[in-house]
């Protein structure tokens, strides 16, 4: 496998830990409000996991392959970049609120981490959404220029 391959099939990876840590975003924010804490806390700790591991696959394919050129054009290209700057912007954003989350309920400050998390949480559902939408418009539907 080339280096190119490997970045390829680094990247579906990447693209299926964020569709799993949406995904585990959304069940455990219906547990919690469903008063399943135990089910919550499995689904964040879910959620980290892929979000941890989505970066170190991303920064190894990046290492590997560098980064691409979007190929469309026009309003297309307009929408990705746009995707692609909220994304990018609001990853970076997120970390220090998850690291709060962590510590807070670490120290079992429950209303604390509540409070924290309403704001957290649709921050990193929208990483974890448009995640997968940067693969799509990138890998699959317009392609890229290496």
């Amino acid at each position: 496998m080339d280096r190119s391959a490997l970045g390829d099939a680094l990247a579906l990876v990447n693209a299926t830990l964020n569709a799993t840590s949406a995904l585990a975003l959304l069940f455990g924010y219906l547990s919690i409000r469903r008063g399943k804490v135990r089910r919550h806390r499995a689904a964040m700790v879910t959620a980290i996991g892929a979000s941890a591991l989505f970066l170190v696959f991303y920064l190894t394919r990046v290492a590997f392959t560098g980064t691409h050129t979007f190929a469309g054009g026009g309003l297309a290209k307009v929408a990705y970049l746009t995707i692609l700057f909220s994304h990018m912007t609001l990853a970076v954003a997120v970390v220090p609120l998850l690291i709060r989350l962590l510590w807070l309920v670490r120290r079992r400050r429950f209303s604390a981490h509540a409070r924290l998390a309403r704001w957290a949480f649709p921050i990193w559902a929208y990483v974890s959404v448009t995640g997968l939408v940067v693969y799509l418009m990138l890998y699959r539907i317009f392609g890229y220029v290496a």
